[in-house]
């Protein structure tokens, strides 16, 4: 079956002149490592195509790529690839049912099968995993991986992974960025950049420790409201650095960091054990079972987010 999608898909870029590549909203690592390494193989090997990356840029991420900006009569007769997006709310830049076809690309759980052809791969580690699976899958010996692709793969896949801590990293991962770390891009500017905090974020994890309360069931909710934010020096996007700082300490099972943003409230969620992604789902969201994202718009839904995921971990 996998084998029948990719050939699909591959007739698909060899069939269109002009591909336009999507990726979800708030875009993390292996969104942006699939999508443009995608595109980037795509350009590379391809020269005559037309290929544009679009959504929002995000600071933390722009070290890799910026997105391109495009118009709406682009659409026209093109192909759209959705990359690491589960369901259609979350798609950055809302033009993509303007293209002739669309392609799903993505690892989550199954939330709805928007494009015209879907692949759907949930023991992924990553959809950078999958992008390469799907690029070294050809028989055509001519088309190559070249240093900038692999460099955005192995982004994608380090931050899915947790630099190959989480329980989606298997024998396949490995097997793939040991053959990835084999082109010579700089590995340590990824981590530096991953890793690496500005001083007003790191005096906002501070707060975010003293401000620690688990309860019996290991679930901690936590509200970075706008004037924290602004105390701080932080903006929403910068405070996704500090998402995992909770996931060392002991006692806690589950948390949410939620985030106040001018027309909603961004919401984090991480799991050691329990899964979390139904929890967000009804809160206009989804993702993985141990990492998901979601919205709210008040604090009261966001206490009602918070009383879903202590019966989950009950």
């Amino acid at each position: 079956m996998q084998k029948e999608i990719l050939a699909q898909i591959r007739e698909k870029i060899m069939e269109y002149n002009r591909i336009i590549i999507h990726r979800h909203v708030r875009p993390d690592l292996d969104a942006v490592g699939s999508q443009v390494g995608l595109a980037t193989w795509i350009k590379e090997n391809f020269p005559n195509k037309e290929v544009y990356c679009v959504g929002e840029n995000d600071e933390t991420l722009t070290y890799l790529v910026t997105m391109d900006e495009i118009t709406d009569q682009m659409y026209q007769d093109a192909l759209v690839i959705i990359c690491d997006t589960a369901n259609h709310p979350r798609i950055d830049d809302q033009r993509y049912p303007l293209a002739k076809e669309r392609i799903k690309i993505d690892h989550h759980p199954i939330v709805d099968q928007y494009g015209d052809l879907n692949w759907v791969d949930t023991e992924a580690s990553s959809t950078s995993e999958m992008i390469y699976n799907l690029i070294t899958s050809s028989d055509q010996q001519n088309l190559k991986m070249t240093t900038d692709v692999a460099r955005l793969l192995y982004a994608g896949i380090i931050g899915d992974t947790g630099r190959f801590l989480f329980q989606s990293t298997t024998p396949r991962t490995f097997e793939i960025a040991s053959e990835l770390v084999k082109h010579p891009f700089n590995r340590s500017e990824i981590y530096e950049n991953l890793y690496e905090i500005k001083p007003g974020l790191a005096k906002l994890k501070g707060w975010l420790l003293d401000q620690l309360s688990i309860d019996d069931l290991g679930v901690v909710g936590i509200k970075l409201t706008k004037d924290i934010l602004e105390k701080y020096q932080v903006t929403a996007d910068q405070s996704s650095a500090l998402v995992q700082v909770y996931g060392g300490i002991k006692g806690i099972d589950c948390w949410a960091m939620f985030v106040e943003e001018d027309d909603q409230i961004r919401v984090r969620i991480r799991s050691k054990k329990t899964k979390i992604n139904h929890v967000a789902e009804q809160f206009n969201g989804g993702g993985h079972p141990f990492a998901s994202g979601a919205t709210v718009y008040s604090w009261a839904e966001a206490d009602r987010l918070i009383e879903a995921l202590k019966a989950a971990c009950k």
